[in-house]
C-alpha cells in the first residue's frame, strides 16, 4: 500500500468530525458515518455539525452518511471515533458490511467497562482475523475545537505493522498536524484512556481551588500511577513519558477545553454526578474508564490510589474534599517506589 486517498471515519462526534475535517481538507476522499439523522443531514446540507461541533465550517467534499455500508465501500481504512461503551456493538454491525479486509484505527480513548477490554481488544474480538494484524491507535494531545480551527497538533499513531503504519502516519500528517509512529499499540491506548480519569481529579483540585502546587503535584502521581498499571500490562514505560502519556496528561489536566476535567471542577464545587452529566451533549470517557481503570489495577494487583479515590467519589458518595484529605494522609512513602 503505497498511498491512501479514501478514509471512512466512524462516528462524528466531535473529535470523529474534526479528524474527517481534517482529512478532507488535505484533499482525501472523506466520507464520515453518523448515528443521529439530523447530524447526517446537517453535515450534507449545511456543512456542519451542530450538535456536536458547532460553528465550524466543514468542507463541501464531506460526506456523511447513516449507513455503514457506504463507509466501508471503496475505503482503504478506517477510523474509529465512538465512545468506548458503543464501540462493540457499532463494530458487530460493520462487520456486516465488510466485503473485505481494511486496516483499522482506534482513535477513541477509553476501556469497555464490562470487560475492562482496550478499543483493539474489542476489535480483536470482532473483527476477521485478517484485520486484526493490522489494527493502530491514533491518541495525543489534541482538543477537537483547536484541530477543526486549524491550529497545530501533535499525536502519535501506534501499530504492529511498521510499513502499515508508516503509510497511515502520511495519510495523515500536514504542516499542522504532525503524527510520531510508535509499535506500543498498548501503552499508547493505556496513555488515551487513564489520563481522562486523571483529569476528573484535577479538575475535583481546581474546583476546590487547592492551587497550583497540588495540581501539579496530583499530575505527576497520576503519572505514576499510570505507568504502574502499563509495565503491569506489559506496555513500555517510556510510552507514558511520550505524546499519548504525559502529552495528553498535561493537556486534559489543565486545558480548560477538556470534558473531563470540566466534569472535575463541577463535583469539586459540590454538583452533583448526575446532574453534571445531564447536561453534557459529549461523552466525558473519564467516568466509565475510572470504574475500568480501577477494575483493571484489582486484576493487577497494582496501587492506584488516585483512581481509587475518584471512583469514591463518582460512585459511591465521598466527598471531594475528604478524597483528597485521604490522599495527603496516606502513609509516607519513597517518590521511586511502588505506591
Amino acid at each position: 500500500m503505497s498511498s491512501i486517498h479514501r478514509i471512512g471515519v466512524v462516528g462524528a462526534g466531535a473529535w470523529g468530525t474534526a479528524l474527517a475535517k481534517h482529512l478532507a481538507e488535505k484533499g482525501l476522499e472523506i466520507r464520515l458515518w453518523a448515528y443521529e439523522r439530523e447530524v447526517v443531514a446537517a453535515i450534507n446540507g449545511q456543512h456542519e455539525n451542530p450538535v456536536f461541533l458547532p460553528g465550524v465550517s466543514l468542507p463541501p467534499s464531506l460526506v456523511a452518511t447513516g449507513s455503514l455500508t457506504d463507509l466501508t465501500t471503496e475505503s482503504e481504512g478506517l477510523l474509529l471515533v465512538v465512545p468506548s461503551h458503543v464501540a462493540r456493538p457499532v463494530l458487530r454491525e460493520l462487520v456486516r458490511s465488510l466485503s473485505a479486509p481494511i486496516p483499522f484505527i482506534s482513535a477513541t480513548k477509553g476501556v469497555e467497562e464490562e470487560t475492562l477490554n482496550l478499543m483493539t481488544q474489542v476489535m480483536t474480538e470482532i473483527l476477521p482475523p485478517a484485520m486484526q494484524r493490522d489494527l493502530m491507535v491514533l491518541s495525543g494531545p489534541s482538543f477537537a475545537t483547536e484541530v477543526s480551527a486549524g491550529k497545530p497538533a501533535v499525536l502519535c499513531l501506534a501499530g504492529s505493522n511498521e510499513e502499515l503504519t508508516k503509510t497511515f502516519q502520511a495519510a495523515l500528517m500536514t504542516p499542522v498536524f504532525r503524527v510520531y509512529a510508535d509499535s506500543d499499540v498498548l501503552g499508547v491506548q493505556l496513555g488515551g484512556a487513564l489520563k481522562n480519569v486523571m483529569a476528573i481529579a484535577s479538575g475535583v483540585v481546581d474546583g476546590l481551588d487547592l492551587g497550583h502546587n497540588v495540581r501539579a503535584a496530583l499530575i505527576t502521581r497520576g503519572l505514576a500511577e499510570m505507568v504502574r498499571l502499563g509495565v503491569a500490562m506489559g506496555a513500555d514505560p517510556r510510552t507514558f513519558y511520550g505524546l499519548s502519556g504525559v502529552g495528553d496528561l498535561v493537556l486534559t489536566c489543565t486545558g480548560g477545553l477538556s470534558r473531563n476535567h470540566t466534569v472535575g471542577v463541577r463535583l469539586g464545587k459540590g454538583e452533583r454526578l448526575e446532574s453534571i452529566l445531564g447536561t453534557m451533549q459529549a461523552v466525558a470517557e473519564g467516568v466509565r474508564t475510572a470504574k475500568a481503570a480501577f477494575g483493571l489495577a484489582r486484576r493487577h494487583r497494582v496501587d492506584m490510589p488516585i483512581v481509587q479515590e475518584i471512583n469514591a467519589v463518582l460512585f459511591e458518595g465521598k466527598s471531594c474534599r475528604k478524597a483528597v484529605t485521604d490522599l495527603m494522609e496516606r502513609d509516607a512513602k519513597p517518590e521511586k517506589g511502588q505506591a
